[in-house]
């Protein structure tokens, strides 16, 4: 069964670097599974990814915000020797027209996958509920599904880490 990490934590606490400094143990086969839909209008966000891309070792293949991610795991050839998903937020942001008992059931059986593969996983997360609780419906909303997808990745980790101004603090 694949080992399953979760690094979760506010903006810029340093998960993604952190995704990436334990995938490099994994050999050179790892997959980044990156869950934005790139817009080549937002030039800002073109330009994370583009740093991202570059924090990544060389020869890590890079899965393009699939749909379907089991199903464009089991596709690839050859396996991976581990997968980073970065990240769960971006992932229900993607789904976010769809009602939350299938985004709910959608990632659990994620999960489900991610822990029956073949290899391990670093799954990146995010804090954003703490803060006051906001004005807008949708944004409540959006903020109480992080939420349940978090406890969820976490129930299902092996591993459980927050990660505050690039330090480490484990969870589970």
């Amino acid at each position: 069964m694949g080992a399953v990490t979760f690094l979760t934590g506010p903006v810029r606490s340093g998960k993604s670097a952190r995704a990436v400094e334990i995938a490099r143990g994994w050999g050179g086969n790892v997959v980044f599974a990156a869950t934005y839909r790139v817009d080549p209008a937002d030039a800002e966000m073109l330009a994370r990814v583009r740093r991202h891309q570059e924090e990544r070792p060389e020869g890590w293949r890079t899965l393009e915000a699939p749909d379907d991610l089991t199903a464009a795991l089991a596709a690839l050839d050859p396996p991976p020797s581990g997968l980073v998903l970065d990240s769960i937020v971006i992932w229900a942001a993607m789904r976010f027209d769809r009602d939350d008992s299938t985004i709910l059931a959608e990632w659990s059986a994620v999960l489900g996958h991610l822990r029956a593969a073949p290899w391990p996983t670093v799954i990146v997360g995010d804090e954003i509920g703490w803060s006051p609780v906001p004005m807008e419906a949708e944004l409540r909303r959006f903020r109480d599904l992080v939420g349940w997808l978090g406890q969820r990745t976490a129930a299902a980790a092996d591993e459980a880490w927050l990660m505050v101004a690039g330090c480490p603090v484990r969870l589970k």
